[in-house]
């Protein structure tokens, strides 16, 4: 049974940084693309970056570009989302999302959520002005 636990969400002020984390289970970690998508209250959600199943391409929306960053650890089974220079904008529910891409190119970064095999619950981060 997959499952992908993300942590890492809170209540911070513009200006501050958060470390999401999304702890992988019941998979080869090393077999999958890893993103992190968000959704804001009334808004469609939207990827916010994506990692290969190598870890060795990245990829931004542009309004996170410069602030956030994606990584990859297969031997924890765990992506993280570092978020610098917070805005209220970012606020949103943030969520992981797996893609099985093991026949595939290992630097591909999956951009569409129908590409994603499995996701995690969200993890809430508000960002006060």
């Amino acid at each position: 049974q997959v499952e992908l636990v993300e942590s890492g969400g809170g209540l911070v002020q513009a200006g501050d940084s958060l470390r999401l984390s999304c702890a992988a289970s019941g998979l080869i970690f090393s077999f999958y693309a890893m993103g992190w998508f968000r959704q804001a209250p009334g808004k469609e959600r939207e990827l916010v970056a994506a990692i290969a199943r190598s870890g060795i391409t990245t990829y931004y929306t542009d309004s996170v570009k410069g602030r956030f960053t994606i990584s990859k650890d297969n031997a924890k089974n765990t992506v993280y989302l570092q978020m610098n220079s917070l805005k209220p904008a970012d606020t949103a529910v943030y969520y992981c999302a797996a893609k099985n891409h093991i026949t595939g190119a290992s630097y591909y970064t999956p951009r569409s959520e129908y590409e994603y095999d499995y996701w995690g619950q969200g993890t809430q981060v508000t960002v006060s002005s």
